[in-house]
């Protein structure tokens, strides 16, 4: 018998397929559903437990985070405060007159009767030194000092308001006064307007690029302290992907502590600014009051707080998966 042959005899036939191969059985999805909500339960509360083990080493990392988060929401709120202060000045429309100190109230009324017959004004009110003398003794507290005063040195003033239709940048009105022998000197609060809006907008990107290096900064702190984590827990994972588990199984306790990381740093920058707030709007009001103003002091409301603990959580998250994602790219933790 040839060599051939023994081995054709020797080899042991393939068994012969059956018909009809068994079916996997289909678990309902309820089961399925139950089964990851148990995982994503048991990652949300494993995960806090694991930063609770080491409350020192986690406190110093949430602080660094709540300052690094309470910088721009304190920058936020002076901004905003500052733009509510603002408001009725950008709202200003008045073409302001000061009419010289030899136009006596005859003149300055006639002078007030002449613009309201005018098409493009649509009020005009007329303020006369008896009345910026009572005013600048009210605002200034130099009450003393001016009954020293044997006359009154302010002129007669007349703020006049343009119509709707009127060119705001450059109303024909404005010209004409200017021109007029009995004005001394124009005031526009358009112009101050318009200053003033550009200011606000330099604020408002100011606070916005101070917001976003912040919060790229939260995202590699978290980042960095979740590559350490995954580095101490390498032989951990190395066992629960030998024994089948998947990239998003291992991933997701670590992006639960990312978020657990911002959610934190989002409640103590809240408390931060809170206190900050609660040691300077008692100050801050007796020094607007002083100045003759009614503005009140706004801090955080519910709905910036949400949006604070809601960004941070978010920007927790996003770090963990930055950096679990490096880590578990190949399948395995990389050191």
């Amino acid at each position: 018998m040839s060599r051939q042959a023994e081995r054709n005899v020797r080899r042991p036939a393939p068994p012969a397929k059956s018909a009809a191969q068994p079916r996997r059985p289909r678990v309902p999805w309820r089961e399925r559903l139950a089964a990851w909500r148990d995982q994503h339960l048991y990652s949300f509360f494993s995960s806090l437990g694991r930063l609770a083990a080491r409350p020192w080493a986690n406190a110093l990392t949430v602080l660094v985070l709540g300052f690094a988060l309470a910088l721009p929401l304190m920058f936020f709120l002076l901004f905003d405060n500052a733009r509510d202060l603002a408001g009725g000045l950008r709202e200003a429309r008045e073409i302001t007159a000061f009419l010289k100190p030899s136009v006596d109230a005859r003149g300055a009324d006639r002078l007030a009767g002449e613009l309201r017959a005018r098409g493009d004004v649509a009020a005009v009110l007329i303020r006369t030194p008896e009345q910026g003398l009572a005013e600048f003794r009210q605002l200034s507290g130099f009450g003393e000092a001016l009954d020293v005063l044997r006359s009154n040195p302010l002129p007669s003033v007349l703020v006049v308001t343009p119509g709707e239709k009127t060119d705001l940048d450059a109303p024909p009105l404005l010209a004409e006064l200017k021109a007029d022998a009995r004005v001394d000197l124009v005031q526009y609060d358009a112009a101050w307007r318009r200053k003033l809006s550009d200011i606000l907008h330099f604020g408002e990107r100011i606070v916005a690029v101070i917001a976003a290096l912040l919060a790229l900064a939260t995202l590699l702190v978290i980042g960095n302290t979740v590559r350490m984590d995954i580095q101490a827990r390498t032989a951990e994972i190395s066992v629960m992907q030998l024994i089948g588990a998947s990239d998003g199984f291992v991933r997701r306790p670590f992006l639960y502590a990312g978020f657990w990381y911002g959610l934190l740093g989002g409640l103590c920058a809240l408390a931060i600014v809170i206190a900050v707030e609660l040691a300077l709007a008692g100050p801050a009001q007796r020094v607007i009051e002083s100045y003759g103003g009614r503005f009140a002091l706004h801090g955080v409301g519910v709905l910036v707080a949400l949006a604070v603990i809601g960004a941070s959580a978010l920007l927790g998250w996003l770090g963990a998966f930055v950096a679990t994602a490096r880590h578990l790219a190949a399948g395995q933790p990389q050191t």
